[in-house]
């Protein structure tokens, strides 16, 4: 049974840092130059959550030749010029972390992207101090989203139960890698994903960050009063 969550786990792109518009609006641009145009919708439904290696793989087995290990180099300008033009934190989340050390609940990050680019990413929105030493990325484990893996790395050197974890996602692919983990998802539907592709079993969708301190503690409320019924 998943149990009051005591650890929120935060995904990093577009559910702590607003780049998702952004990265999606330049991963248009670049895969058209690679030569495999595709509309920023499917980009989105076919990347989004995903971590990097997956998206090289799939660029690859279109294009049906392997990439040079540099062949994002011409590309970083673009993304680099975008976020320091334009990244912010996604709207409410600051008081939404506010709210959640109230609480006296520990959160951390566990992303599809790699250390450095969060180390950009939650720099330019200052919002890295807050997660300093609790930063996890994909590239520390085996399987990506939706595999459970980084959720469940997350949550061993948080030293918690999975059960006792909650996940903010905004992807698809992310809601499932919860789900996976045996961890309950709340799954952010005011970014680029709708809510409809977040919904299933142990997930409370919604769409305005600043509600999630209180409808985590609407959680620990219903699991508290449903282990005391059953006792």
């Amino acid at each position: 049974m998943i149990g009051p969550p005591r650890l929120v786990i935060f995904d990093c792109d577009g559910v702590l840092v607003d780049s998702e518009r952004i990265a999606v609006r330049v991963d248009a641009l670049v895969l058209a130059d690679l030569g495999w145009p595709l509309g920023e919708a499917e980009i989105v439904e076919r990347f989004v959550g995903r971590p990097d290696e997956y998206m090289v793989a799939e660029i690859e087995a279109r294009l049906g030749r392997r990439l040079p290990e540099d062949w994002e180099e011409p590309y970083r300008y673009l993304y680099r010029e975008a976020f320091e033009a334009e990244l912010r934190p996604v709207e409410g989340v600051v008081e939404a972390l506010d709210g959640i050390d109230a609480m006296g609940l520990p959160a951390c990050v566990a992303s599809s992207g790699t250390h450095a680019k969060m180390r950009q990413t939650l720099g330019l929105t200052g919002l890295y101090g807050r997660f300093e030493g609790r930063v996890f990325s994909s590239s520390e484990v085996e399987g990506g989203k939706p595999a459970p893996d980084l959720f469940l790395h997350a949550a061993e050197r948080m030293g918690m139960a999975p059960a006792s974890c909650a996940v903010v996602e905004d992807s698809f692919w992310g809601v499932e890698a919860a789900r996976a983990a045996g961890m309950r998802a709340f799954g952010y539907a005011g970014g680029l994903t709708s809510a409809s592709r977040l919904e299933g079993t142990n997930t409370v969708v919604f769409k305005d960050m600043r509600e999630l301190p209180a409808l985590l503690g609407d959680v620990v409320a219903d699991v508290v009063a449903t282990t005391a019924r059953e006792r």
